[in-house]
């Protein structure tokens, strides 16, 4: 995987606040995230073709951990019949979406809560995981499952201690396949709080099919709490992120990557971690505001190793996210090591 060593040694031999301009410029490069977001949602069967799963019978107590594990199992579209109030259900055990899936959609109704109850990562999708049947032989290049969540709150998911996947992804750890994310709230998830290159409270993605991007719409992360990336991680993965919100989201490791001498590591990306080499990140008319970094990008960290990835921050509001080791000069919250000097920013605020 990519290392953020270049980048850990640039920060490290230069003052906290690292030189940029202030105006942000276009690089120029090809809009091919949009276009592969594009392709992805035309492949996608209408819901009425998927299988149906229905988890409960009508009252919350029928709602159980069990009936959500089997469902994600057994895939297509997941839908919740708990009653007419608004139901938590605790997860005693990780849903694992099974790789011969070809789709998995979870659709809460905006009613459906579903909580780790600090103990248990929420949803887990490997294609490359030794337990489950490979589909192809490119595990980490297939183009399903394709897992979508939707209208559904994440509370409280807890994956410390799950190093061996990479780690990372209290409510959602998702490596291969596509994912995407609409109208969905995030809150109080955790993963570990210290090492390098590690992250990711809320969601960690790794090896999206044909580099596609991860798509998040309209939701809501606050809360979370991880060495790197309070609220999203990823390894040499895309996002487009529309219409979100981040708050109270915080990095809690110490030491970068790498580690400083005596130190474990981390603490960089308030609400959003990423590194990798040719990648590329776009926050699309959203909000991230009140979380911190105690190492660098309070907002955001963004790191190309190859210098040929970008950051286009568009229509987007960041303040009052505090950088407590670097930043770059000019944008507050920000570390960018990309293309160019900067990230591409339009018609944002930063402060």
């Amino acid at each position: 995987m990519p290392s953020l060593r270049s980048a850990a040694i640039l920060v490290a031999a230069v003052a906290p606040v690292l030189a940029a301009p202030a105006c942000a410029a276009s690089t120029g490069a090809p809009d091919a995230i949009s276009m592969a977001a594009s392709t992805a949602r035309q492949a996608a069967p209408p819901r009425a073709a998927l299988p149906a799963r229905v988890v409960g019978g009508g009252t919350a107590a029928s709602c159980t951990s069990r009936a959500v594990v089997r469902a994600v199992a057994k895939g297509g579209l997941i839908t919740f019949n708990c009653g007419p109030a608004p139901v938590t259900i605790t997860m005693q055990a990780t849903a694992r979406v099974d790789n011969r899936s070809a789709f998995v959609t979870l659709d809460g109704g905006g009613k459906v809560t579903l909580s780790g109850g600090g103990a248990h990562r929420i949803l887990y999708m490997d294609t490359c995981d030794p337990h489950q049947h490979w589909t192809t032989s490119h595990c980490q290049n297939q183009a399903r499952p394709k897992l979508t969540v939707e209208n559904l709150t994440f509370a409280d998911g807890n994956s410390t201690g799950h190093l061996i996947d990479g780690g990372g992804g209290g409510a959602i750890f998702d490596r291969g396949g596509q994912l995407k994310v609409i109208n969905s709230t995030f809150t109080g998830n955790r993963c570990d709080s210290k090492g390098p290159d590690l992250g990711g409270a809320a969601i960690r993605a790794l090896s999206q099919y044909q580099g596609r991007a991860v798509q998040i719409t309209q939701s809501v992360f606050r809360g979370g709490r991880c060495s790197n990336g309070g609220a999203l991680s990823s390894i040499g993965v895309s996002w487009v992120i529309r219409d979100s919100r981040f708050t109270g989201n915080r990095a809690i490791g110490h030491g970068a990557n790498p580690a400083r001498p005596g130190t474990d590591g981390g603490g960089s990306g308030g609400a959003i971690y990423t590194d990798g080499d040719r990648y590329t990140v776009r926050l699309i008319g959203s909000v991230i505001s009140g979380n911190l970094a105690h190492e660098g990008g309070g907002a955001i960290f963004y790191v190309s190793n190859d210098h040929t990835g970008t950051l286009h921050i568009t229509n987007s509001t960041l303040r009052h996210n505090p950088s407590q080791g670097f930043h770059t000069a000019g944008y507050p919250g920000i570390f960018y090591l990309g293309q160019g000097t900067h990230p591409i920013v339009t018609g944002s605020s930063l402060s």
